[in-house]
């Protein structure tokens, strides 16, 4: 059974329900739980000067109301996070070095053309975790 959950959240239908799912089986389990938000950054001549000036502590503050809104009461121990970079990798790099076990993440379906461009987080995810991962509809 899994003892530290990550769970990517956006802010979508289906990050709110993956971090209700992820709840659920951390009670069952005796885990906790990770909620983890990425902020995506271009790769614009803009970014280090975002990324050195944006500590991200009111997003941050605003990231943790959100998820205690949606169930006040989890019953288990939640974190929240927020990182910079390419959802994908900053979810797998996070699960390297803070000794996740297991992934939940949501999924949203795009169009074949909008997965070409911009890709799929969890496809991504899928494809290079080495830990079990839940993906939510």
């Amino acid at each position: 059974m899994p003892k530290h959950i990550l769970v990517g959240y956006d802010g979508s239908e289906t990050a709110r329900r993956a971090y209700l799912f992820a709840l659920e089986l951390a009670a069952c389990a005796g885990a906790r739980v990770q909620v983890l938000s990425v902020l995506q950054i271009d790769n614009g001549a803009d970014t280090a000067a975002l990324m050195m000036t944006d500590n991200g502590r009111e997003r941050l503050e605003a990231l943790n109301a959100e998820v205690k809104a949606l169930r006040p009461e989890a019953g288990v121990p939640v974190a929240v996070d927020l990182i910079h970079g390419s959802p994908g990798d900053a979810l797998l790099s996070y699960v390297a070095r803070h000794g996740v076990d297991h992934i939940v993440i949501g999924h949203t379906e795009r169009g074949a053309l909008a997965r070409w461009l911009v890709g799929s987080t969890s496809t991504d995810v899928l494809a290079k975790a080495h830990v079990p991962v839940t993906v939510v509809r």
